[in-house]
This record gives C-alpha cells, sequence and structure tokens, in this order.
C-alpha cells in the first residue's frame, strides 16, 4: 500500500499542467491530444492543388523538438479547443491560447 502512494505522489508531482484560459491550470489528463496546430489550417478543398493539399494535411506530420504548438481536446472539462505551446523535449508547456481565437486571428491576417 505505502508503495503505491508513494507511485502516486510521484506521478502527480510530474504530471503535466496546462494553463487553461478560462478555467485556469488543469491536469493534462483532463484533455486529449490531437496533434499538430496547424490541423486548424484545412486546405481549400477548390484549389488548383487540393489532391496533394490535402494527402498531406491527413498523412504528413513533423516530429520537432523543442517549442511545438499542439491542439488539445478538453473532454474531461469544458469541452473546449485549446491550442498548446509545448516545449516536446521537456514536456514544459509554455502557454495556451482557445483554438477559435487562434483560428480567427489566422482568419483575420489572411493565413
Amino acid at each position: 500500500m505505502k508503495a503505491a502512494l508513494v507511485r502516486s505522489q510521484i506521478y502527480s508531482e510530474v504530471n503535466m499542467l496546462i494553463p487553461h484560459p478560462v478555467l485556469g491550470l488543469r491536469d493534462a489528463r483532463e484533455f486529449t491530444y490531437l496533434g499538430d496546430a496547424r490541423l486548424i489550417d484545412r486546405p481549400d478543398p477548390s484549389a488548383p492543388d487540393a489532391e496533394p493539399a490535402f494527402c498531406d494535411y491527413v498523412y504528413l506530420r513533423d516530429n520537432p523538438a523543442g517549442a511545438h504548438r499542439e491542439l488539445w481536446f478538453h473532454e474531461h472539462g469544458d469541452r473546449s479547443w485549446l491550442v498548446v505551446t509545448r516545449n516536446t523535449v521537456t514536456h514544459e508547456v509554455l502557454g495556451a491560447e482557445l483554438a477559435r481565437d487562434v483560428a480567427l486571428a489566422r482568419k483575420r491576417s489572411g493565413r
């Protein structure tokens, strides 16, 4: 029993916390990871290069080391989508934004 308690304490000390912009610090176990935040930028299906663009969008992923923007879904909470900036080497969370705000800002800037 004591060993289980020690393992539990160790796990909780190293567990990743995500700074939810509305709810404050939340345990990462409340979220589901989707992938690269660039998935927000879906290709235009009517573009002349739509087929290869969608192939890249669906199948190709980078494996970056360092700061990276990712999509996370708050499944066990308010069910919001977040863009989380995380160091993929150290797992340090550097920030988080609501995905809808990121998408609106990209749309306004013409990206």
